[in-house]
């Protein structure tokens, strides 16, 4: 299949969504074993490619009970799917390459660029090894904690080491899913768990390459002489910017509904869990629904930001957003060009950065008005669903079981979409380059 796809010469962007399609159809066949499903579940076509898109996706939103459906070998393989799903197809390709000698070559490193997000053709091999690497040993202690923990709440350590991988992995990779029958909402009161998660929420969803150079800053001897690129700068300050924002809205909204009563650090357990789980977790300690509208929205307007690109998550990403925020400040105050920590944005980042949040905006405005003509539910809750497949968040006010084959194949391509980010969609329908060389006169037109 993959040399048939490689025949057709199709484009890096092309090529990686064709894989990522692949990567759907085979998870479906798996998630569809007899042994991977407990006995007597049955379910439809349209409900196993909803729930293998999700995984694919590292979404987290389901159509059935996780736990009630699949066996414990189903409950691997849809571990495996979240591997494949949140590091992406390249890291995963890259290490089976390694391993059985390929060479890699100019093709599978524009592949590599194009599922990265990344700008240049070099150091593609070594950041797919050390992505691999940390996400597993990240993976790798935090079932070992989660697990151990989880000892005081299950009878056996199979069970509690079982339940803590499934959740490290899970919330590494930010897919929302879970093997507890309710999220977190058990562990609602337990703000170790909680500290934990959102731990490994955060250094999925921030982005490989910080988590690179963190690794080479805590390495190297002389910090003085560590230098953080933008990137990093400017993905950091975003993402941890939104998380407080997040929270103090939530406790603001919800400090006489949802938190009325409740004691301050409860209080701001639940805000501060909530808001992180929005930057692609899915996973909560209580029920959303039960929130204000007003926090709703706001949460709607997180997962449509979503995780930092070359991250597990989706999104229009917060570098993103960061870019579209200081445009609007260089605008208001005059300056022709973006500069921030003594470096000046590249005018294609600033470009493309207006694309990719126009046409998220209309895609989910699209989807929204859709499913609002063929679903029984409210607009806000739908806007909510769709935001939060766009941003493969997971998040949901209980309406996904219950939408029809339409709106569950829209779902699956917004959540499709997300994963693969703006940037890889626009790409699919990009032509030959047929510019011109020479310019036409210019004329002004009125704006605003």
């Amino acid at each position: 299949m993959v040399k048939f796809l490689n025949k057709l010469h199709l484009k890096p962007a092309q090529l990686i969504v064709s894989f990522y399609l692949l990567a759907v159809i085979v998870s479906t066949i798996l998630l569809s074993l007899p042994i991977a499903l407990k006995p007597g579940v049955s379910w439809s076509f349209v409900d196993v490619v909803f729930t293998a898109a999700s995984a694919v996706s590292v979404t987290g939103l389901s159509v059935v009970p996780i736990v009630d459906t699949f066996s414990t070998t189903g409950i691997f393989i849809l571990m495996f799917v979240l591997q494949f799903g949140g590091i992406g197809i390249m890291t995963l390709g890259t290490f089976i390459w390694l391993l059985l000698r390929k060479r890699i070559g100019l093709k599978e490193r524009q592949l590599i660029m194009t599922d990265q997000n990344q700008t240049n053709l070099s150091g593609l091999v070594t950041l797919m090894k050390q992505i691999l690497g940390i996400i597993l040993l990240i993976e790798f202690f935090g079932a070992l904690i989660l697990g151990t923990y989880f000892l005081n709440y299950f009878p056996t350590w199979q069970e509690a080491y079982l339940q803590g991988l499934f959740a490290s992995v899970s919330a590494t990779t930010n897919a929302g899913f879970d093997i507890t029958g309710d999220s977190l909402i058990p562990f609602a009161n337990d703000y170790f768990v909680q500290f934990v998660t959102i731990l490994l929420l955060t250094l999925g969803a921030i982005g490989f390459p910080v988590l690179i150079e963190l690794k080479s800053y805590i390495l190297d001897k002389k910090k003085m002489r560590h230098h953080f690129s933008l990137y990093t700068k400017l993905t950091v300050i975003t993402f941890f910017s939104l998380m407080v924002f997040g929270t103090l809205a939530i406790l603001v909204f919800e400090a006489n509904h949802f938190l009325s009563g409740k004691s301050w650090h409860e209080s701001f357990f639940y805000a501060f869990f909530q808001s992180a789980t929005t930057r692609n977790g899915g996973l909560a300690t209580m029920d959303v629904s039960q929130f204000s509208e007003a926090t709703l929205l706001i949460i709607c307007l997180l997962m449509f930001i979503g995780a930092s690109p070359s991250s597990v998550g989706g999104g229009v990403r917060t570098t993103t957003f960061a870019v579209n925020i200081l445009m609007l400040i260089s605008f208001a105050r005059g300056h022709k060009k973006i500069r921030v920590f003594g470096r000046q944005l590249h005018e294609e980042d600033e470009r493309k950065s207006v694309i990719v949040t126009l046409l998220a905006i209309l895609i989910c405005f699209s989807a929204t008005v859709i499913l609002s003509a063929i679903e029984p539910f409210t607009t806000l809750q739908i806007l909510f669903e769709v935001c939060s497949a766009f941003g493969t968040t997971g998040l949901s006010m209980g309406i996904t079981a219950d939408l029809s084959t339409v709106g569950k194949l829209i779902i699956i391509s917004l959540m499709f979409i997300g994963r693969i980010g703006i940037l890889s969609f626009i790409l699919l329908f990009n032509r030959r380059n047929r510019d011109v060389s020479y310019d036409n006169p210019k004329e002004r037109v009125i704006i605003g």
